[in-house]
């Protein structure tokens, strides 16, 4: 028999402490600054990771974080996450994609969209890794100013 699938809550809550921490280190001028993008090159391959300040709250933030390759790929549509930042809470969690609804905590397994039944956690994880990345590898694009 198949076992039910139960959140961790105290592994979810360090994985959205962990990503607010790295958000704040990649744009530390958050209540300022609208958009911060940063440029990823592993061997031959490259991308654009850009994070855009939907809505600012006193206790809340909402995040659009996007990744573009350089490769076009037709077939395949760019990640985008939306985040929630929650500042009292010092917690970062993607609560949807682009174009999805808001995302449960569980989901029965097999559904209709074919979500996992750590579908967020999963994607909390990815969010994790990017931000990571980000740190380590990315370089900071800088607009460029014109007179």
């Amino acid at each position: 028999m198949k076992r039910k699938y139960v959140p961790d809550l105290t592994r979810q809550m360090a994985i959205c402490e962990a990503n607010y921490m790295r958000i704040l280190k990649l744009m530390p001028d958050l209540d300022t600054m609208d958009t911060r993008e940063f440029r990823v090159s592993m061997a031959e391959h490259s991308a654009h990771i850009r994070i855009n300040v939907v809505e600012r709250f006193t206790y809340t933030a909402t995040l659009q974080i996007t990744q573009q390759s350089r490769r076009s790929l037709n077939w395949l549509e760019s990640p985008t996450l939306v985040v929630r930042l929650y500042h009292d809470a010092a917690m970062a969690e993607v609560i949807c994609m682009k174009s999805r609804k808001q995302l449960s905590g569980v989901y029965p397994y097999p559904n209709r969209e074919m979500h996992q039944p750590d579908e967020k956690v999963q994607l909390n994880d990815f969010l994790g890794e990017w931000l990571s990345h980000c740190l380590q590898h990315g370089q900071q694009v800088e607009p460029v100013l014109t007179f």
